[in-house]
């Protein structure tokens, strides 16, 4: 009986530890290096074709700036297509500010660093996310 609880408790621990190591997923280290001041924080955000200009993120994360640069982390990320953006909400009210015109008060910036006229697009933005870490580079 001994030997048999053993077993079990020994299958149920292989089991459990393969499956964490299975949801284990990529990590996405992101760097702005260009903040203009160091007032309020830098906002990012992890997006699929689903939720990009829609809202939240799959993953959302905010930091404080020191000396116009950022560093923010996504863990467990799972492989597929995404799209990073970023925004220095300079006045903490967590979200874009626009001039009458339409225009961002705010800088922002996506992955790929592709500053056109109009709002990001998410196929200008998409990478994909496989097998290995991620370190990116984003611009204001």
């Amino acid at each position: 009986m001994r030997n048999l609880i053993l077993t079990i408790a020994l299958v149920l621990t292989s089991v459990f530890s393969f499956s964490q190591e299975e949801e284990k997923g990529i990590t996405i280290t992101v760097t702005i290096d260009n903040v203009k001041n160091d007032t309020g924080k830098v906002l990012m955000s992890l997006h699929s074709s689903e939720t990009f200009m829609k809202g939240l993120g799959v993953l959302d994360a905010e930091t404080e700036i020191k000396d116009g640069k950022v560093t923010i982390t996504f863990e467990n990320v799972q492989p597929g297509e995404y799209a990073i953006m970023a925004m220095h909400d300079e006045n903490d009210n967590k979200r874009m500010d626009f001039r009458e015109n339409g225009m961002p008060l705010e800088s922002y910036g996506t992955s790929n660093n592709v500053m056109a006229f109009g709002p990001p697009q998410y196929d200008d933005a998409k990478f994909t996310v496989e097998d290995k870490d991620l370190e990116l580079e984003i611009r204001f």
